[in-house]
């Protein structure tokens, strides 16, 4: 037909290790190296990896088996995947909020990721442990330059744009079947080194020793509520992306659910026990908050043997995990919306890398900013996301369906009639039932205020957003008039 692009075949994953490495790649980023050890640290540390544990086997194993197979069974991103489920009209605004969400969060995500590109530079070029060097100066100036902050966001903004141009195949899988594994062995080889320091016992036994109290504490369970979903990535829609690319005889089980939650966890507990031993070897206090790996860490370098070498190690590892993620992260909106409009990738993606570049700019700007709103979306923002999605499963489409239709196909772990009251009650309760719990404990809070701003504005917006162009949709669609071509 004149006039009309032709549309070409859905792109896949090349191999089963490329799908896996993606998953993988997806959910260990800052959110395991950064996030994950400083706010152990300011919540107990065994207790919350207790309860990060809890959660992950009750929400984020099933749930991800659930996203994934949801982007299997309609082959489309976020708002085509959510219309191919509810049909047309306003409430595929659901997936407008999922989408609105995973921007929200890559934009001051992708700040965090040119953080790490610094610090991976200054590793390679050994200045942390040079004499004189001051961490806290060097941070500090660091942030205070925002020539440097927002150029480096910039330089990552261009990276992600210019892989991602490449595709699935060339592009993102090509880096992920390599940073992943370097970065398990950056973990494992700084681990040991960490685990032979006098005192790292201490360390051990504040990563895996229980504070019962912390877990009668609302605090713990909503930063181990978004823990859970910002390690593993559900509700991002990155788990439904990934999905949509499943070749015929991938496995969504084992590589959608048991093998990413569990590598991500690992690796969670692996950045523990390589930070927390050097740590405590050296008297840094583990609940130094977000500085722990940009000021605390640092400190430590010249104080151990080749320290130098595990910086180089830790901070390498650490951009390659931040990155990685940030692809996969930002593949979700070029994959919805070139989907959604007559744009090609290329343009969809220099105007989505483009849209989080601009949106970033004051999260590079300010560190504080990015600290609130790292809260407020990644405690509220997530869970809002995560709700749309299992919402939909569990009670449009139907669990059952579902399983049978793509969880379980071509499956070598059969997921049993468990799964559906699981994904349909159990993931929505108790993410409610959190996200209640701490409104209650913090009601008139700013953190409490602008988490009820996000759930309350964004599915206004979304359902807005979706009405409007889906009833011009409908104005512009042709009628057919009886006789017409006589």
């Amino acid at each position: 037909m004149a006039g009309t692009q032709a549309k070409t075949a859905r792109a896949e994953w090349g191999t089963r290790f490329g799908f896996l490495m993606a998953m993988i790649g997806a959910m260990v980023g800052a959110g395991n190296i950064w996030r994950f050890p400083y706010v152990a640290g300011n919540n107990g540390g065994g207790a919350f990896i207790l309860a990060f544990l809890i959660l992950l086997f009750v929400l984020a194993i099933p749930g991800l088996m659930a996203e994934v197979a949801l982007g299997r069974y309609t082959g489309k991103g976020v708002i085509g995947a959510f219309r191919e489920v509810v049909g047309r009209g306003g409430l595929v605004g659901f997936g407008v909020v999922v989408l609105l969400v995973n921007v929200a969060l890559m934009s001051y995500y992708a700040p965090v990721i040119a953080w790490t590109l610094y610090y991976a530079i200054h590793s390679l070029l050994f200045s942390f442990t040079a004499s004189g060097f001051e961490p806290v100066a060097f941070w500090d100036g660091f942030l205070a330059n925002p020539v440097l902050t927002i150029g480096l966001h910039t330089v990552v903004m261009g990276s992600i744009a210019a892989i991602l141009a490449l595709g699935i195949r060339r592009g993102v899988e090509r880096i992920v079947v390599y940073a992943v594994p370097a970065l398990v062995l950056s973990l494992v080889i700084m681990t040991i080194r960490g685990l032979t320091l006098p005192g790292a016992s201490e360390g051990i036994a504040f990563t895996f020793g229980v504070e019962w109290a912390y877990l009668t504490y609302s605090g713990t369970w909503i930063e181990a509520l978004g823990q859970a979903l910002f390690s593993t990535g559900l509700g991002w829609g990155i788990a439904l992306t990934v999905g949509s690319y499943l070749r015929e005889y991938d496995d969504v089980p084992l590589g959608g659910g048991v093998f990413t939650a569990l590598g991500e966890s690992s690796i969670g507990i692996l950045a523990a026990l390589a930070i927390f031993p050097i740590v405590f070897a050296v008297g840094v206090a583990p609940d130094a908050g977000a500085n722990l790996a940009f000021i605390s860490l640092v400190q430590v370098f010249p104080e151990i043997p080749f320290g130098g070498l595990v910086a180089v190690l830790f901070f390498v590892g650490f951009f390659l995990a931040t990155f990685t993620s940030g692809l996969l992260i930002t593949e979700v909106s070029v994959t919805t919306l070139e989907e959604e409009t007559r744009f090609d990738r290329t343009q969809t993606v220099l105007g989505v890398c483009g849209l989080i570049w601009l949106l970033g700019i004051p999260s590079a700007y300010s560190a504080e900013l990015l600290d609130y709103l790292d809260f407020v979306f990644g405690s509220w923002g997530l869970p809002l996301a995560t709700l749309a999605i299992i919402g939909i499963i569990g009670w449009v489409l139907g669990p059952e369906r579902l399983r049978l239709l793509a969880v379980n196909r071509n499956a070598g772990i059969h997921v049993g009639q468990w799964w559906d009251p699981v994904v349909k009650y159990v993931i929505p309760a108790v993410m409610l039932f959190i996200m209640g719990y701490f409104a209650y404990d913090e009601f008139g809070s700013i953190e409490m205020i602008g988490g009820m701003v996000v759930l309350l504005t964004f599915p206004i917006i979304g359902y807005a957003i979706m009405t409007v162009l889906e009833g011009r949709d409908r104005r512009t669609e042709p009628v057919d008039v009886p006789g017409g071509d006589d």
